[in-house]
Order: structure tokens, then sequence, then C-alpha cells
């Protein structure tokens, strides 16, 4: 009797590590996520403040400016649940401004266009590899927060389901093939 209750006492000891374990990972992909999403607002951030300062820096022709300038103005301004679909118009309206390369070489010409070309190119790069960095801690996440232990056990607290920030953050091909 006594060696049953024994090993029923080291079974529960056992269980309960192991879904302490497991909490406290939850907890280190939810950290994760907290700081993968704040380096993809920072990125979202330079990438639309470089597009702002771009476009009223008289580099571009008025009309660019003004499509560039409300696309990266939308961007910073949006509220939250239509963050993903602004960025995707800012994406959207720098692939349209800098299609091709004489514009980009234009900008390029211009005083001051080499640096703030420079500067956008290495915006427009980082913003696809810092959503890829967020979206695989949410995917990590999701697929632990899935397995029945974490449920029943509710492991999760009430931290809320991660969510993945989906947007179109195809860069102009023009202005990276020439940096590249």
């Amino acid at each position: 009797m006594t060696a049953t209750l024994i090993w029923i006492l080291v079974a529960l000891v056992a269980v309960g590590l192991y879904l302490s374990w497991t909490a406290g990972r939850l907890d280190r992909l939810h950290a994760r996520i907290d700081a993968a999403r704040a380096a993809l607002d920072a990125q979202l951030l330079r990438r639309a403040s470089v597009a702002q300062e771009l476009a009223t820096s008289g580099v571009l022709d008025p009309a660019a400016s003004i499509v560039l300038y409300e696309a990266a103005h939308a961007a910073r301004q949006a509220e939250e649940d239509q963050r993903e679909v602004a960025e995707s118009e800012l994406s959207q309206a720098l692939r349209a401004i800098f299609a091709e390369t004489p514009q980009v070489e234009a900008v390029r010409q211009a005083p001051g266009g080499e640096e703030a070309a420079r500067e956008l190119t290495e915006a427009v790069r980082r913003v696809p590899m810092a959503r890829r960095f967020h979206n695989d801690a949410v995917g990590a996440a999701r697929r632990l927060r899935e397995h029945r232990k974490v449920r029943w056990f509710r492991l999760a607290g009430h931290a809320p389901f991660p969510m993945a920030f989906e947007m179109d953050d195809e860069p102009p091909t023009a202005l990276v093939e020439r940096a590249a």
C-alpha cells in the first residue's frame, strides 16, 4: 500500500513538472512573439518614415510624392485592426513608384537621393524578415497551444491567441535590384 502511494506521488510530481515545463515553454514563446512584434513594428515604422521623408524631399515627381506620402501616412496612423491593409497599400505604392529602374536612377541622381534610396532599400528588405520571424514565433506558439494538454490544463492562462501578421511585403524590384 505504501509503495503504491509513493509511485502515485512520483507520477503526480512528474506530470506536474512536465506541465510546469510546458507552461514555461509557452510563456517563453509568448515573450518571443512580443519581441518579434516589437521588431516588426519598428521595421514597419522605419519603412513608413523613410517613405514619408522621401515623399516630402522633393526628389520625386509631385504625383508620386502625393501617393507615397498618403500611403506612408496611412500606414503610420492606422489602427491595429487596419494595420495590415495600410502596410500592404504602402508596399503597393512603393512598387508602383519604383517599378522601373529610370525612376530609381532619377531619385539617386537628385541631391540627397542616393542616401534616401539606400535607406529605403534597407527598410523594404528588413520588413519581410521581421514579419517572417514574427509569424514563425506565432506558428510555434499556435502549434503548442493546440495540444490537448495545454487546452485541458489551461496552460496558456489568459494570453490571447497569437495572430500572424499577414501583409503584402514584396519589395519594389527596381529598388532592390540596383542594391544587390
